[in-house]
């Protein structure tokens, strides 16, 4: 009972982001993540063990996809892991995952385009994003591929974005190499950063596991309230 308290606690802190919800927010993320921090390690310790595997690629790849349109956590949860096991996997991982992730922006930009009103607009609602979305719309008329560009830079989320470009029906090139940019720029600056960290990366994550899924899981939230502050 106590972790879906704690997880309630979190999600409605973190609809309100500001300095003063800070504390709150941290403390809560020790206390969602320190009674299950066997777990995580377990976890860790299982992906780390599976990067070998054939089909660790295919998975990663399948969560690079699904994130893209509609899956609301990112792959980084695997290839970080991934190519700590095995570094010289990383410039591999970080173009299969930017080809794939490209492919699901198709998917999130058809939903936008031809299905928002079935589908879009639920994914958009299940977020709690509707009125900042409509106000997003605006900008991206006129700015809409250096939005996709430059989102690499950012941790708004890219289905957000994916399914903005259809409702907008940008150029469907235009939107595609605006996603090769920054889709590109965060796997590879990701995958180069633990390529060359990952020894010492390696250490403190295993040794702060707990904090590591923290700032994660903080950065994914972060990117949501981004999305509703800046729109």
């Amino acid at each position: 009972m106590l972790k879906y308290q704690s997880l309630s606690i979190f999600l409605k802190c973190s609809l309100n982001f500001p300095c003063k919800q800070l504390l709150c927010i941290l403390a809560t993320m020790d206390t969602l993540t320190k009674p299950h921090i066997s777990y995580l390690r377990r976890l860790y310790n299982w992906i780390i063990a599976q990067s070998s595997h054939p089909k660790a690629m295919w998975i990663v790849n399948l969560i690079s996809f699904a994130e893209s349109s509609f899956f609301p956590l990112p792959p980084d949860l695997m290839i970080i892991p991934m190519i700590l096991a095995e570094r010289n996997k990383a410039m591999s991982v970080a173009i299969t995952c930017t080809i794939s992730s490209v492919i699901g922006g198709w998917v999130g930009y058809a939903i936008g385009y031809y299905v928002y009103e079935a589908v879009g607009a639920y994914i958009i609602d299940i977020y709690n994003l509707e009125s900042s979305f409509a106000n997003f719309q605006t900008s991206f008329n006129k700015y809409g591929f250096w939005i996709i560009a430059l989102k690499g830079l950012t941790p708004i989320p890219y289905k957000l974005v994916t399914i903005s470009s259809g409702v907008a029906a940008l150029d469907f090139w235009t939107f595609t190499w605006a996603s090769i940019i920054a889709r590109g720029f965060r796997f590879i600056t990701l995958s180069g950063t633990l390529y060359f960290c990952g020894p010492v990366a390696k250490k403190y994550i295993e040794e702060y596991l707990g904090w590591a899924f923290a700032i994660i899981l903080a950065t994914i939230v972060g990117g949501f309230y981004l999305f509703k502050v800046a729109f």
